[in-house]
């Protein structure tokens, strides 16, 4: 299965449920979702009754579509999640939020989580001062990430980023934006990610 390069609006209608995949436009009266609260398809208007595995398959992609990620990296950090002490979901999203792309878009880098991993594999960003090229790989508290020297003078990362500060940041993430740089303060807790998912769904739904 290759990466979705379909319309990303398509999505969120078929959740019925606002993923931000297309940043800021999703903030704005042109959402789609607020044009259109219909699924999509000719036959939108009918929604039928989901059966309990349709509800918790429809969980599990639209988290997997949150994050841009295909299924079998998902499983895989599923898979890892399971292994570890604690709350399977909660643990799941940690590792999801713990991406490199995932904390660029969370600090404001990028608008989107697509553009911060097309931003990542151009190599605009250092992680303790190394060059990384790779969206998933994981930071852990106390690293910090920031715009290569030379990508500085790209205009859009200080739009993104005067966006993000008025915004405001999440509480587990610094942004220092004179320098572009940030900092991951702690592993952030469920209460700490605003993505809006039922997680258990996506547990049961990989143990059946």
């Amino acid at each position: 299965m290759a990466r979705y390069t379909g319309p990303l609006c398509r999505l969120c209608r078929r959740d019925n449920e606002k993923l931000f995949l297309k940043g800021d436009r999703c903030t704005t009266d042109k959402c789609s979702m607020e044009r259109r609260k219909t699924a999509p398809g000719q036959h939108g208007l009918r929604r039928g009754k989901l059966s309990d595995y349709a509800i918790q398959l429809r969980e599990k992609q639209k988290v997997r579509l949150a994050y841009g990620l295909l299924e079998r990296q998902f499983r895989r950090y599923f898979k890892e999640a399971g292994k570890k002490r604690g709350i399977t979901g909660e643990l799941l999203l940690q590792l999801l939020e713990l991406r490199l792309d995932n904390i660029t878009f969370r600090l404001g880098f990028a608008s989107n989580r697509n553009q911060a991993r097309q931003m990542v594999n151009h190599g605009h960003f250092v992680v303790n001062g190394r060059k990384v090229n790779i969206p998933s790989y994981r930071l852990k508290a106390g690293d910090t990430v920031a715009v290569f020297e030379k990508s500085k003078t790209v205009a859009m990362f200080e739009e993104n980023v005067s966006k993000a500060q008025h915004a405001g940041v999440p509480t587990w993430l610094q942004l220092d934006g004179a320098s572009l740089s940030g900092k991951v303060l702690h592993v952030p807790q469920r209460d700490d990610i605003p993505l809006v998912a039922k997680e258990q769904l996506i547990v049961e739904f990989y143990s059946r």
